[in-house]
């Protein structure tokens, strides 16, 4: 494989990579055209307090997870620069660093999909309601 096949090979991780932070992301951070699912959950679904105490502990438990999945995911993409900067061609070791980069992504995507479904589990059904329309925006969100 060629240093341009490899180079692409790395620009499209990289931006894969980007896309599972930026999923992990969309669901914690504010935004300011559309309030963040964080947001909307404490402010518009009228948690009882011990709605309020359980959704506390899910996010407390996954920004620990969601901070180490991330360190992974930089430590994956690190590996796999050294990986194309000590190889000339898209050789064992670098497929292997691609693949630990995809892996790393995919154990954020899936611990940030599972908090969804654990804060959804708090929900009452009129809550979950707003709360699914709120992931389906997110998901489906085309103009950022």
């Amino acid at each position: 494989m060629t240093f341009r096949n490899a180079l692409i090979t790395v620009l499209l991780a990289a931006l894969a990579g980007g896309l599972g932070v930026w999923i992990g992301g969309r669901f914690l951070n504010a935004h300011p055209a559309s309030p963040s699912l964080h947001d909307m959950v404490h402010r518009q679904l009228s948690l009882s307090h011990a709605q309020e105490t359980q959704v506390a502990a899910l996010e407390q438990d996954f920004a620990a997870r969601r901070q180490l999945l991330e360190a992974g995911m930089r430590r994956a993409n690190t590996d796999l620069a050294h990986a194309i900067e000590a190889n000339e061609t898209m050789g064992p070791k670098v497929a292997d660093a691609v693949r630990q980069v995809h892996e790393a992504m995919m154990a954020l995507q899936t611990a940030t999909i599972e908090h969804v479904f654990a804060m959804r589990a708090v929900l009452t059904p009129e809550q979950r309601v707003q709360f699914d329309k709120k992931v389906v925006e997110a998901l489906t969100a085309t103009n950022e």
